[in-house]
């Protein structure tokens, strides 16, 4: 076989074409899945509709607030509704499943209920921004934080594909969380529920998995995993709680890992660097990594 492309062509096309059916991914030849793409657009779209005065709409004021907010909020609901039917969709085919409700009408009725939600979303985020502001001695404002930390970026995604996850849409809440991680370095997966007035300083290689429980007033480092303890068979641990609960008023600092399902950080705790915690802690403890002597010579 000679190096010319062209006259290649019909065999690299039959080659791939091989690989596709002798190593199939999905049983479906055709996949109803939603415009990853479109998903992303969704959140930019949202992030404008939570932070309009820093997302293009600098002159919003009392006098046009509802006209740009409605247009605003039509705009995205077109979009998301279209990727919540091809959501639903794929969830029927998949599984095969009868029709109880069309995908229309589930679409339909997710959309209403998110943004009924969406208020409280708002109320959250601007605590969390307030949280960033009194726990770093370097934020110059609140503006700043809202328009630079990539922490705000990744906890607001979150906080839309968290209601997104708990009203059982399939696969665009994951879409949400893994663009988030992908921009920012913060891995949260949509299911975890985190309270009231969340930092993370710095941000980068923070990893938080799916049945993660963390109070208010909690503040973590870069690097910070909330895991399981073991990914080993998998598909068994399905619907168990594999990840630890983080109480009120933690602060656990860079490099640490807690791990498991039954693992417990009491409130008002601090877990040093690099602690790896795999039991549970009482409320009010202090834990720390005892090092080796630092040598110089």
């Amino acid at each position: 076989m000679g190096n010319d492309f062209k006259s290649n062509l019909p065999h690299y096309i039959d080659g791939l074409i091989e690989s596709y059916h002798e190593n199939p991914i999905s049983e479906k030849t055709t996949l109803n899945l939603p415009d990853k793409d479109e998903v992303i657009e969704i959140i930019n779209d949202f992030e404008m509709l939570l932070f309009p005065q820093y997302s293009g709409n600098k002159k919003m004021d009392e006098a046009t607030e509802k006209y740009i907010i409605g247009n605003m909020m039509q705009m995205v609901y077109q979009k998301l509704k279209k990727q919540l039917k091809l959501a639903f969709l794929y969830e029927y085919d998949r599984k095969n499943q009868k029709l109880m409700h069309s995908a229309d009408e589930r679409a339909e009725s997710v959309c209403a209920e998110f943004f009924e939600q969406l208020p409280e979303i708002y109320r959250y985020l601007s605590m969390d921004i307030q949280a960033a502001f009194d726990g770093d001695p370097a934020a110059e404002s609140k503006d700043q934080i809202v328009f630079s930390y990539p922490c705000i970026t990744a906890i607001s995604v979150h906080r839309i594909a968290h209601v997104f996850y708990k009203l059982g849409v399939p696969i665009i809440p994951r879409i949400m969380s893994e663009y988030a991680h992908s921009k920012t370095g913060i891995d949260i997966h949509p299911g975890a529920t985190i309270g009231k007035y969340f930092f993370i300083d710095h941000g980068t290689g923070v990893v938080i998995g799916e049945t993660t429980v963390i109070g208010d007033r909690v503040k973590i480092y870069q690097g910070v995993t909330l895991g399981a303890l073991s990914t080993r068979k998998a598909r068994a641990l399905v619907n168990t709680k594999r990840h630890p609960t983080i109480e009120d008023n933690v602060t656990i600092y860079s490099g640490a890992s807690v791990l498991g399902g039954e693992t417990v950080i009491g409130k008002n705790s601090t877990i040093g660097g690099s602690a790896f915690i795999t039991e549970s802690v009482p409320e009010g403890s202090m834990v720390s990594v005892k090092r080796d002597e630092l040598n110089i010579e």
